[in-house]
């Protein structure tokens, strides 16, 4: 079969090579979307971040935004200034919480959220996701001379969680299918999670447990904190990004890829998880779990959760 016939029994001529044509321009059209239309006219790309997310992301006492998921995301937006040719990009920050950040991504206002934000199915009817970079799940902190070791403890007791998370979802859906009978409260932030369960006002706090570590790590006395349980949920954690940029997205999806098979990623991660940071200058000493090593052996946006 000619080239001719295959595209249509009457293209002929000259039609097929204008065809051809159209396809070789296409192919060598560059990047477009509206994250990408954004990044070239204003030579900026606005990433969302948190205020307490240790170690993931979060703000340092002179405001500046830090951490492991917002160091990925510079190093992603270096990545997308060569792909766009670029001279420069000047990264533009802006604080979400965990109720406003997938409407920031969605509506449009942040191009990248570079947080502690789990991939799911639900999240994914609204944004996309690119490869995790965490994965962790669901468990307790409590107070160091508490006898709670599990969410069955918490019945009759007050459980904390911060308002719009999964963790959140999964302690409420745990109590009302095995009647523990918690009382189940929303806190507006971690920080504010963290303080409710140091005063006494809740006698645990459900979350992410590397969170749980990092929050715990940055308290002024940490022996009077510790971390509980079984894991609750399966959280992979991801940089969010619009599901209505397909080009966009691959340009992230490349960049991320590329920072892990070439372990610059795992440095990354050395640097926030195993090595003091700021502003408390304590070290996580948490190690690279076995299902993220695994995960990223063949990386991909592609969760089963």
């Amino acid at each position: 079969m000619t080239i001719g016939s295959f595209l249509s029994p009457w293209l002929t001529g000259a039609a097929v090579w204008t065809a051809l044509c159209g396809f070789a321009l296409a192919a060598e059209a560059p990047p477009k979307g509206p994250s990408i239309d954004r990044i070239k006219q204003t030579g900026k790309i606005i990433i969302a971040h948190r205020e307490s997310s240790v170690p993931f992301s979060y703000v340092l006492p002179d405001k500046k935004p830090v951490g492991y998921a917002v160091e990925l995301c510079l190093r992603i937006a270096e990545g997308v200034r060569k792909k766009l040719g670029l001279a420069s990009l000047q990264p533009e920050y802006l604080l979400v919480t965990p109720s406003n950040r997938i409407a920031a991504i969605a509506e449009g206002r942040a191009d990248l959220e570079c947080g502690s934000t789990t991939n799911n199915a639900e999240r994914r009817e609204k944004v996309a996701f690119t490869v995790p970079h965490y994965i962790t799940g669901a468990r307790y902190m409590v107070r160091a001379d508490s006898a709670i070791d599990d969410l069955a403890n918490f019945g009759g007791k007050t459980l904390v969680s911060t308002k719009g998370t999964t963790p959140l979802k999964a302690v409420n859906a745990a109590n009302k299918e095995r009647l523990i009978g918690i009382k189940l409260v929303e806190a507006p932030d971690h920080a504010a999670a963290v303080a409710m369960v140091e005063k006494g006002e809740a006698d645990g706090f459900a979350m992410d447990d590397v969170l749980l570590y990092g929050l715990i790590a940055g308290r002024p006395d940490p022996a009077r904190l510790k971390v509980v349980g079984k894991f609750l949920t399966i959280e992979p954690l991801a940089i969010m990004l619009s599901k209505n940029d397909p080009e966009f997205k691959k340009i992230v999806d490349d960049e991320m890829k590329q920072l892990i098979k070439s372990r610059e990623a795992h440095a990354i991660f050395d640097k926030w998880f195993m090595k003091p940071v700021a502003p408390m200058n304590t070290s996580l000493n948490l190690p690279m779990n076995y299902l993220l090593k695994d995960f990223w052996k063949y990386p991909t946006d592609q969760v089963p959760y």
